[in-house]
């Protein structure tokens, strides 16, 4: 008899490890899959993935996460987050993947009623609607609580070893945890930084701005201090390690400012309209040049390095 095979969307959070866990009791093949974008990384799904013996494909979607993020059809939720047309985008890379690989269908750990906006049963629907995967997309966790997917109808898979989880408490989770003996999992609140809210106000305010932001610009939201004058951006770095960052991502037309005497931050100044830096713009970026550094914040004596 034919191995049957899926494919998992894997976070490495705790639903996501659960998820595999309850499939490979029912010896399921499985394989996961995971998502690098400009706005979460890999690094807690590549160490869950080895936790559980899982084999594990990257894919990063950057560029079409971000046109998503930019302008999403379902809209977003408390922050930045676009939840259902990020799903829905990942689970059309995935079927592409399942009929590429022939994988007969596709889990993910979904727990109904656990997000208000991606986790309600008319949410659901539409996910599995949109990306083409209608009775293909099965959710192991809250499986018994939704209709009764093809995998289940076929018996590949048995629906009275699924689950009924439903709502945001962790109760069930953490008891299947140590079921399966689980020491390591991240806390549920995530690692999207699109639900970030500080993180949330500056890429509000840089596509209000800028809407045609590359990956670069979003690269640098996440680092130093930002301090925005009209349609210029000043970025004082908070540390070594930030400022490395910062000089990398540096582009021919940014203005880089350091100081020559005193130890301090390297400070950035991006303009997303057309024409020079300002003096003015250059002067306020070197007084925060030197507010951001104890040594130097009430010297008379400051040199600047301005490239």
């Amino acid at each position: 008899m034919r191995k049957i095979k899926a494919l998992v969307l894997f976070s490495g959070g705790l639903d996501s490890i659960l998820a595999a866990k309850i499939l490979m009791e029912q010896e399921i093949k499985l394989k996961g899959i995971t998502f690098k974008s400009y706005f979460f990384n890999v690094e807690q799904a590549k160490k869950a993935a080895k936790q559980i013996k899982l084999p594990l494909k990257i894919i990063d979607f950057s560029k079409e996460h971000l046109k998503t993020v930019k302008n999403p059809r379902h809209g977003y939720g408390k922050a930045m987050n676009p939840c259902i047309d990020c799903h829905i985008l990942m689970l059309k890379t995935a079927k592409m993947i399942m009929k590429k690989e022939k994988f007969d269908f596709i889990i993910t750990g979904d727990v109904l009623g656990e997000r208000p906006m991606s986790q309600n049963k008319q949410a659901l629907e539409l996910i599995e609607k949109e990306s083409s995967l209608t009775g293909y997309l099965l959710r192991p966790l809250s499986a018994k609580l939704l209709k009764p997917t093809i995998p289940e109808k076929l018996g590949w898979v048995n629906r009275e070893k699924l689950l009924d989880i439903f709502g945001r408490s962790r109760k069930k989770q953490i008891a299947l945890a140590k079921k399966y003996k689980i020491k390591e999992y991240p806390t549920p609140a995530g690692g999207c930084l699109l639900t970030d809210l500080e993180f949330a106000k500056r890429l509000r305010e840089l596509l209000k701005i800028y809407p045609k932001c590359t990956g670069n610009d979003i690269e640098l939201l996440r680092l130093g201090r930002h301090f925005l004058e009209n349609r210029t951006k000043i970025i004082v770095g908070r540390n070594e390690q930030e400022d490395k960052i910062i000089k990398r991502l540096a582009k021919r037309q940014d203005v880089l400012i350091e100081m020559k005497n005193y130890p301090g931050p390297l400070t950035l100044i991006r303009s997303y309209e057309r024409g020079k830096i300002s003096k003015n713009i250059i002067k306020k970026a070197q007084k925060l040049t030197q507010y951001y550094s104890t040594k130097a914040r009430h010297k008379k004596d400051i040199e600047f390095s301005v490239e």
